[in-house]
């Protein structure tokens, strides 16, 4: 097992059991604050084997201030914890899944652990109903924990509020935003306290990954993020989103498709606007 961006349910079942082999269920209510509905599902049923992390709880950390936005990272000490709790060792392959298509918490799951330095990590393409589809089975086994696992983010992989205004003027394709296009746009906002997005940004919503609730062909992604790039090359991108979630969702996508080495800018729309002085654009 050597998977580093997306598993097929397939490859998956085959290696079920395996040693080192860690599965985390990601199942999160989308577009808002998940409850407990999310580990409520998992403890009735999961992936044999898999352990659960929550998006708010365990994969941010919302005591952070508003410039971090609405998903701050989470500390480093504490995200060691949580992979030993996960049962999740330095060596070990991890295999992230949702609901359906990895776009709340499976994909930033697998980009906290790319950012800690422990790059076997893969999303299930399709997630729990795609597993549920092929009628394969499910339980309620938990993992056995492990030690704390012991790492540090690496911040050459993110951005700031000040490396970003400082490309404001550069060409576009630099800065991607992967947000719904009405929420881009500045039609409506449900979740922040400004609408529009920052200027010089180019909209890329997370769904135009997708078909059926699975990646589309990794060439038909190259195509899409290619012409929306402008040249720039995919280590000078910057991704972003409302609040460094489905930012990640891009990412995988384009790690998928080949174009490796874009950034996150992780407080995303929510801490951008933070701060009332930073610029804002609205339409397309």
């Amino acid at each position: 097992m050597n998977w580093t961006t997306l598993v097929s349910v397939d490859e998956l079942a085959a290696a079920l059991g395996r040693p080192g082999l860690v599965l985390v269920d990601c199942r999160n209510v989308a577009g808002g604050t998940d409850t407990g509905a999310g580990r409520e599902a998992w403890r009735r049923a999961h992936i044999p084997g898999a352990g659960y992390a929550h998006l708010d709880e365990d994969l941010s950390d919302k005591r952070k201030p508003a410039s971090e936005g609405r998903h701050p990272l989470p500390d480093e000490e504490r995200f060691g914890e949580l992979l030993g709790r996960l049962g999740i060792g330095p060596d070990d392959q991890v295999v992230a899944y949702d609901a359906g298509d990895g776009a709340m918490a499976a994909a930033r799951l697998w980009w906290l652990l790319r950012l800690y330095g422990h790059p076997q990590a893969a999303v299930l393409d399709g997630g729990l109903a795609a597993w549920l589809a092929k009628g394969l089975p499910v339980d309620t086994r938990e993992p056995l924990p492990k030690p704390p696992c012991p790492g540090r983010f690496d911040r050459s992989q993110l951005v700031d509020a000040a490396q970003v205004q400082a490309r404001l003027g550069q060409s576009p394709g630099w800065l991607l935003d992967a947000r719904a296009p009405e929420r881009f746009r500045g039609e409506v906002e449900p979740l922040d306290p400004v609408a529009g997005h920052i200027p010089g940004a180019r909209n890329r919503p997370f769904q135009a990954n997708l078909a059926d609730g699975r990646f589309r062909p990794a060439a038909d992604l190259r195509a899409d993020f290619e012409a929306l790039l402008g040249g720039h090359a995919p280590g000078e991108v910057v991704l972003s989103c409302g609040s460094g979630v489905t930012a990640c969702h891009n990412l995988l996508a384009m790690e998928h498709a080949g174009l490796s080495g874009a950034k996150i800018y992780a407080p995303s729309w929510s801490g951008w606007v933070s701060d009332r002085s930073r610029p804002v654009a609205t339409g397309d």
